[in-house]
């Protein structure tokens, strides 16, 4: 009887292993957050802690909490001295010593690029055509390099930000693809150079938008874009519904025989404002059944981790939880030309009004 009962539990125990949420979802391979924010927000008193209270590194929190990468632009010479290289190499050193991978993102611009301006740096705004693509090259390379030879090397690379556009308008603009091949050669040369392995990444936003990126990836195959990683922006409030990115991200992974991954996403934990400016987003229901609470948050990460996990022929590599780290620090703010500026993200990120992660980071987990 003993024996039966015993051979019965068993039985049993092994239904709920087999049932359980842990054992039926494969991890994903990348679980990531991009803290470009980070550096200047330590620098003006920042704090950041574990979900008890207890003040700690946002960099160990991050990893404790289940990520295992990191994502920090490169601007080329900003105005407030930060998301430069000397930032990201400093940043770069504590994520390796944790056994965080990096992705560099590169904008090749003094200050935001995405796809309503892709502005040249100062520095380049009268190079002609080829002085351009050198310095394409150069400042991809140096960056890279100067990683490299710290001893943390790049692990995947973004050779622009968000290019739906294109780049470095107008010589790499939409309408000018030999322009914007070109460029973008220069840039995959110079990853290469320095570390044959590192995964070059093209990215994109509207990652819902099905029609975008056909165009896009059919005129790049055209004009001989090379890239080893697709990357999408999905912000469920701007970028279409979950079936539409979903169905997306399956036919790109498809279409174009690459490993995606989202590169930039985020959802509200709250409505409440922190630093006195206006947040971007303030609805208590930024998508359909998705509330702003930490839990709505949670909700929706688990979502989108969903659908990435479930990529055909698990080219789905994973995701990047966006400026994660850009909590309403006084200084901290959008614009690097105006220290006044404030931070219409900070209910996005992946800690609260106290300080304390957040469930959205287990989510992606």
């Amino acid at each position: 009887m003993k024996r039966a009962l015993l051979h019965l539990l068993t039985a049993l125990l092994c239904v709920a292993a087999l049932a359980s949420p842990a054992r039926a979802e494969r991890p994903l391979q990348i679980r990531g957050a991009d803290i470009s924010s980070l550096a200047k927000s330590e620098a003006l008193g920042g704090v950041y802690r574990y979900e008890n209270g207890r003040r700690g590194d946002a960099l160990r929190i991050l990893r404790d909490g289940g990520l295992n990468y990191i994502r920090l632009k490169v601007w080329v010479d900003p105005a407030d001295g930060y998301n430069n290289k000397a930032h990201v190499l400093a940043i770069a050193k504590r994520a390796k010593a944790l056994g965080l991978g990096l992705l560099v993102d590169f904008h090749y611009s003094d200050s935001w690029a995405d796809p309503g301006k892709q502005n040249k740096p100062a520095t380049w705004a009268a190079l002609p055509y080829e002085q351009l693509k050198q310095a394409v090259y150069q400042h991809t390379y140096d960056v890279l390099n100067a990683l490299r030879r710290q001893g943390t090397t790049a692990d995947m690379v973004q050779t622009g930000n968000e290019l739906n556009g294109g780049l470095l308008w107008p010589d790499g603009r939409y309408d000018n693809w030999p322009g914007m091949a070109g460029l973008l050669g220069a840039a995959y040369d110079a990853v290469k150079a320095v570390s044959p392995r590192t995964k070059v990444a093209i990215h994109l936003a509207d990652g819902g938008d099905n029609g975008l990126y056909r165009w896009w990836f059919d005129n790049a195959a055209a004009n001989g874009i090379r890239y080893d990683v697709i990357g999408l922006s999905y912000y469920p409030f701007w970028h279409g519904t979950l079936e539409a990115f979903q169905a997306n991200i399956n036919d790109v992974a498809t279409r174009y025989g690459k490993p995606v991954f989202v590169a930039e996403t985020a959802y509200p934990f709250t409505t409440a404002d922190k630093d006195g400016w206006a947040n971007i987003i303030t609805s208590a229901e930024p998508y359909p059944g998705y509330p702003a609470t930490p839990e709505g948050q949670a909700a929706l990460m688990r979502a989108v981790s969903d659908i990435v996990r479930a990529v055909p022929n698990g080219r789905g590599l994973g995701l990047f939880y966006w400026e994660a780290t850009w909590t309403g620090v006084p200084g901290n703010g959008w614009d690097p030309t105006d220290p006044s500026s404030g931070n219409g993200w900070e209910n996005q990120a992946l800690f609260d009004y106290a300080d304390r992660v957040l469930p959205g980071l287990r989510a992606i987990r």
